[in-house]
């Protein structure tokens, strides 16, 4: 590795935003997860621009893209060196589309027009936890990093879809990124940014499996944000969880001293999307832009916010049986 491609990734550490694979030759994936919905619902997508470097050490850049309305997903493949991120901040190219915390341009053969992001909500950083993931984004031999680079933000602008002009005008986006070899074998991910309210509300959950040193552990991540305060709940952060599934519907529960977030999902149609495995997107992974969460939010005992989120994304994937649980545990 060269000495700028190392100094490249140091940096990145402390921005879970920014590309993160400088030097990784191969068995290497990062994947950027863009969300827009449109005020009215009439366009619903998850947009997935990344790159994927297989074992072989065989490379491509490419772009997902989920529909939620229509319950569709397309895979755009292009030559590795289209893909063009940036040094010092979250923006990159792949080919004549464009990707940032800023907003969106995009060409694609059903699928173009420009978005504006205004008012973005990044996950909190501090020295010592430089994002969603805490302590852990330090140590070099996680299988799969996480990050969020918007927990809520506005939206400007206009997307055509197969030739239909749709205004995004007073949409939400929510923005999170992934990188490293290979998705968890078994996880539940659930996440949602539209309530029935004017306030400012989004929500995030994921349960996992974590390899660790010849063994694993059950990792959580997640968090509500209430207009501008983000109550944050992880494994690192001494909060415990539970999880359940009963028929097609999944539960996630955090606690602390303090707060108690409990998220209901109820599924709905969705489509396949392709996940990594040793760097090469080969896995298939369900996922559903049109799942409903019921969630509820207590401070001190108290309810401090009841809501349904709509227009949710929800996944389930892999072992996903021993990550449950009906007691609280750590």
């Amino acid at each position: 590795m060269q000495i700028r491609e190392l100094i490249l990734r140091w940096q990145a550490l402390w921005h879970p935003e920014r590309y993160h694979g400088w030097g990784r030759r191969r068995g290497y994936f990062e994947g950027w997860y863009v969300k827009v919905v449109s005020s009215d619902g009439a366009l619903a997508l998850a947009i997935i621009p990344g790159i994927s470097k297989k074992p072989d050490g065989q490379s491509e850049a490419f772009i997902q893209v989920l529909n939620g309305v229509e319950a569709t997903a397309t895979y755009h493949v292009f030559p590795i060196k289209l893909f063009r991120p940036e040094t010092d901040r979250f923006a990159l190219a792949i080919g004549q589309n464009r990707f940032s915390d800023q907003g969106i341009q995009l060409d694609l053969p059903d699928l173009s027009g420009e978005v504006r992001f205004l008012d973005g909500f990044p996950w909190p950083k501090t020295l010592g936890a430089p994002g969603i993931m805490g302590w852990y984004a330090f140590i070099p031999f996680m299988e799969c990093y996480h990050g969020v680079w918007s927990m809520h933000h506005r939206l400007e602008g206009q997307l055509s879809w197969k030739g239909k002009d749709i205004s995004l005008q007073g949409g939400i986006g929510y923005g999170e990124k992934d990188w490293g070899t290979s998705f968890p074998r078994g996880w539940m991910w659930m996440q949602s940014s539209h309530f029935e309210t004017d306030r400012r509300i989004s929500v995030m959950a994921s349960v996992a499996h974590i390899p660790w040193l010849g063994s694993s552990f059950v990792g959580f991540i997640g968090g509500i944000l209430l207009d501008d305060r983000l109550i944050r709940f992880a494994t690192y952060t001494g909060a415990r969880r539970k999880a359940t599934i009963r028929g097609e519907e999944l539960e996630i529960g955090f606690r602390d001293r303090r707060h108690e977030l409990t998220i209901r999902a109820t599924p709905g149609p969705g489509a396949h999307l392709q996940s990594p495995i040793r760097g090469e997107m080969a896995g298939k992974v369900n996922e559903s832009l049109q799942a409903r969460l019921d969630v509820t939010f207590r401070e001190n005992g108290q309810v401090i916010f009841q809501g349904i989120g709509r227009w949710a994304g929800l996944e389930a994937a892999g072992e996903v049986d021993s990550l449950q649980s009906t007691e609280w545990v750590s």
